[in-house]
């Protein structure tokens, strides 16, 4: 069966960016096709600045959202990156493969250091090597396809060229995974701003509808989203990038085609208005079911328990063969004591 890993950072609330992008994939889809892994991969957001209390939280809050979205822990693993050593132990062997310019080549942390450098402040070295880390999480499993965006793609092929390279000086250990394009994702634009992607790292949420978002607040947001001059609502995304992105949401969540779409409205008043509720329709089950686990937290706990033991298992034997490829010396057993003296 195909091996299939994906993670999520809990660097901010999860949006519906995350959910109709990346997460409803892996309900509807690769939890049933495939031997899933999905990760919450907290040592990702230690590479900036950060509140510890915050990134526990969003951490839990995280993983509590992937199970009420839908991930059945029956059919998949489900669990948090810095419970399974592995990734970390991983991480360092890579980096002993991997060289400075590759790191210095990758588009996000060319983006984020020019970020942090305009504010003022020092760029962490984590941020520099997090790709590395990124490519331990899905190499330690084996995994043979890594599903991922438009974004990520660039990591995926790091991936690939430290795989082959251990794999070329070293022995084969590492299988070499591909990039694949969900297949019912949307590409979800941020409502204020319709030419970035809804993130869910930025600092103001007005553009953003967060999973989590009241109903009330949910339409709120809808309704005001930047629109475009004129007043036919035409599927252009080069000339009407806000209509473009309303439309697309809106067959998102209910199944429609974004271009057929645009011939049923007259005015962006009506096509806000049924954008919104079809948003609140679909996020209500999630919700409801979020409520139902924040409930129960000790359900939460003995899922992520007991994934990260089934991902620990999965990722030990990996790990070890690549250390013992690289040439590091294997523990000393205890010596047994004979039971006769």
């Amino acid at each position: 069966m195909t091996r299939v890993f994906s993670g999520i950072k809990p660097t901010g609330h999860l949006t519906l960016g995350n959910y109709l992008g990346a997460m409803r994939q892996w309900v509807d889809v690769d939890q049933h096709r495939s031997d899933a892994l999905f990760c919450v991969v907290d040592l990702h957001a230690l590479t900036v600045d950060h509140d510890p209390a915050r990134v526990r939280r969003l951490s839990r809050q995280a993983a509590t959202l992937l199970l009420a979205a839908g991930l059945d822990p029956h059919l998949c693993t489900v669990f948090v990156q810095s419970h399974v050593d592995e990734h970390a132990r991983l991480s360092y062997v890579l980096e002993c493969v991997a060289t400075d310019g590759e790191m210095r080549r990758m588009i996000q942390y060319k983006e984020k250091a020019a970020r942090e450098r305009e504010r003022g402040g020092s760029v962490r070295l984590s941020l520099l090597t997090y790709p590395v880390l990124m490519a331990a999480d899905i190499l330690a499993y084996g995994a043979d396809e890594v599903p991922v965006g438009d974004d990520q793609t660039q990591h995926v092929e790091l991936t690939r060229d430290l795989a082959l390279r251990f794999n070329q000086r070293y022995g084969h250990t590492f299988v070499v995974p591909k990039a694949t394009t969900p297949q019912i994702a949307a590409r979800v634009m941020n409502l204020q701003e319709p030419a970035s992607k809804m993130g869910k790292s930025e600092d103001s949420g007005a553009g953003i509808v967060y999973l989590l978002d009241e109903p009330d607040v949910v339409r709120k947001k809808v309704m005001r989203a930047v629109t475009d001059s004129g007043q036919d609502v035409v599927y252009d995304r080069e000339e009407q990038p806000g209509i473009a992105n309303l439309l697309e949401i809106l067959a998102a969540c209910t199944g429609g085609n974004p271009e057929a779409l645009s011939g049923v409205y007259e005015s962006y008043g009506s096509l806000k208005k049924d954008t919104a509720e079809a948003v609140v329709e679909i996020l209500k089950p999630v919700q409801d079911r979020h409520k139902e686990l924040c409930a129960d937290p000790g359900y939460v706990e003995g899922v992520l328990r007991d994934g990260a033991e089934k991902a620990r298992a999965m990722a030990r034997p990996t790990v070890d063969t690549a250390y013992r490829a690289i040439g590091l010396l294997e523990p000393m057993s205890a010596p047994v004591l004979n039971a006769a003296l």
